[in-house]
């Protein structure tokens, strides 16, 4: 009598499974758009990341403005989250510094402090998106890809 399953263990009966090589894996990570966070709240950063990572877009993250500006990831990234309040460097001041050296690059805006003049200051100046904590992750998502999709057409 055979074991149940057997047939699912059966080494005979298995499909080779190819995995990619190093380089290959690390080209098709370069494929997939960058998204950068910026956010100075640590659990705010690890759920974007883990909701961003399932999504297939490889992240950076950052806790503040300054740290971001000092890496290269902005000048590769494909779309910018980043908060409004934060110590130092605010998320509007990034805004408006990223629309002078990356004006391709798109934002979106996220805030606990939502104000209608906020808001409106920082969709006149570019965001693609305002969006107000707890972020709802349909509504987060919906607004990378629309970003994204922007950014690689040149709207």
């Amino acid at each position: 009598m055979t074991a149940p399953y057997q047939d699912i263990i059966d080494n005979s009966r298995a499909v080779p499974t190819v995995c990619p090589s190093a380089e290959e894996y690390r080209l098709s990570l370069s494929k997939q758009p960058t998204v950068v966070i910026v956010d100075d709240d640590s659990e705010i950063r690890k759920a974007l990341e883990s909701l961003l990572w399932s999504a297939d877009f490889n992240v950076m993250s950052f806790a503040s403005a300054e740290d971001a500006l000092k890496s290269s990831a902005l000048a590769e990234a494909s779309c910018l989250i980043t908060d409004i309040r934060m110590p130092g460097m605010q998320g509007r001041e990034l805004q408006l510094r990223m629309k002078s050296e990356h004006p391709e690059l798109p934002a979106i805006m996220i805030t606990g402090h939502p104000d209608e003049k906020t808001r409106q200051g920082a969709l006149s100046d570019g965001a693609v998106a305002f969006l107000c904590k707890p972020l709802d992750p349909g509504d987060l998502l919906r607004a990378v890809n629309s970003a994204i999709a922007k950014s690689k057409h040149g709207i």
